[in-house]
């Protein structure tokens, strides 16, 4: 099943290349223009995904957090657990930062004037002096986002900087209510929570028609020139996910866990291979369990602690492609972002890290809501779209190793540093 929407997905680019060639900017059937029912396939499908944005990622941030505010886990394990989770994604974030302002992918698009109208040109102007704005003003309007007046006004608006913070407080204070109402109250949100995942899952099987009208208008506005700029994202970001995982999840690893990286790597290897070829930090869950409490010789108190909680907190794989995406899509429209707004849009990615579904492309949303909230086009999605797959089953892996660290390295705070060692080098040997 995964194989054959990677086959749809790759078809879909190839389908709407030549389809975009052939069309162009102008050519039309019965007075609509091609390029008028590519763009409203493609905004059809943004926005079908941008509607689940506000209750999945609310619902998300409000059961994480409330699994740490519980009284029963959020002790000393419950902070080192979230210190290391802000600290991987954090890394993780910056690591793409800096890649991405050191070769500016989005910067090779040639013609950037030709995605969009008049009127578009006119605000993203507009948006740009504004980002040059007074350093205080800025920050002073990034603290009012993050502490609104009206909560339901910012989520309906879109400002997610808001409902983000809020649902923190929502979800670690319903822990400290009194149990009857603390479980109706979770339990309302878990189920809120699995139904944006049922229809999240549901407008992705639209994937690739989305993807071949957002493909197809790019080529036909723009013809071939996209192909640099994407080709070069995709390379950055690959570059961003080898450091992290690679270089500095395996420093930390030896350094502050004192375990052998390679050791552990080949404790982890079917895991690490299940998320590749699922795409899916969740639905890696049972086996990354197995690794790390069987083959990695992690207890199972501290696994079936962190393991689970990092599926939905912990995507440092996916936080660093946020970033990336969001960075890159305002180097396609020409628009030069302030060193304070580039602080906000990393804050913003490592709050909306809480709150990804561990499901394949779910990262799209989170995208979604920082180009929404900075008022950036989600159109510039239509051009990574052509090679969002292979970089989702590349950050899974990603993802599911940070996750794997954590608990390694947790366990070796709590104790278990000796056992840990033998046990690790005895189950790699058998």
């Amino acid at each position: 099943m995964k194989n054959n929407i990677l086959f749809q997905v790759f078809g879909s680019i190839f389908l709407a290349v030549i389809a975009g060639l052939m069309t162009g900017p102008d050519r039309a059937i019965f007075g609509v223009t091609y390029l008028q029912l590519f763009t409203l396939i493609g905004q059809l499908f943004l926005n079908a995904l941008t509607l689940v944005v506000v209750p999945l990622v609310a619902s998300s941030i409000i059961i994480g957090t409330a699994r740490l505010g519980s009284e029963g886990s959020f002790g000393k394990l419950g902070v080192k657990t979230f210190g290391y989770f802000m600290t991987t994604s954090l890394l993780a974030i910056v690591t793409g930062w800096l890649l991405m302002m050191a070769f500016s992918p989005g910067s090779l698009q040639e013609s950037p004037a030709a995605l969009v109208s008049v009127a578009e040109k006119a605000r993203l102007v507009a948006l740009e002096q504004q980002t040059q704005g007074n350093v205080f003003s800025t920050i002073e309007q990034i603290l009012f986002k993050i502490v609104p007046s009206n909560i339901l006004a910012v989520a309906s608006q879109g400002q997610m900087l808001g409902l983000i913070f809020f649902s923190l407080l929502f979800g670690f204070f319903s822990a400290k209510i009194e149990p009857e109402a603390a479980s109706i109250v979770q339990g309302f949100w878990r189920g809120i929570f699995q139904i944006m995942m049922k229809m999240t899952q549901m407008v992705m099987k639209a994937l690739p028609i989305g993807v071949f009208g957002l493909v197809a208008k790019v080529v036909a506005s723009t013809g071939l020139d996209s192909v640099k700029p994407v080709g070069m994202f995709f390379l950055v970001v690959i570059l961003g996910l080898l450091i992290h995982g690679l270089i500095i999840l395996p420093l930390m690893l030896r350094f502050i866990g004192g375990v052998n990286p390679f050791l552990h790597f080949r404790a982890i290897a079917p895991a690490l291979l299940t998320a590749f070829s699922t795409s899916s930090t969740a639905a890696t869950l049972p086996i990354t369990i197995d690794c790390v409490e069987k083959r990695a010789g992690v207890s199972n108190r501290i696994c079936s602690f962190t393991i689970p909680l990092a599926s939905s907190v912990n995507l440092s794989g996916s936080a660093l492609y946020v970033c990336c995406a969001v960075l890159f899509s305002a180097q396609v429209y020409g628009i030069h972002l302030s060193f304070v707004t580039q602080l906000l849009v990393v804050l913003m990615t490592l709050l909306t890290s809480l709150g990804v579904a561990g499901i394949p492309s779910a990262s799209l949303i989170s995208v979604l809501m920082i180009l929404q909230t900075l008022g950036l086009p989600a159109d510039a999605i239509g051009m990574i779209l052509a090679v969002e797959r292979l970089l989702d089953m590349s950050r899974s892996v990603v993802n599911v190793f940070g996750n794997t660290c954590c608990a390694v390295l947790v366990a070796r705070s709590e104790g278990e540093a000796t056992d840990l060692i033998k046990h690790l080098k005895t189950s790699i040997s058998a």
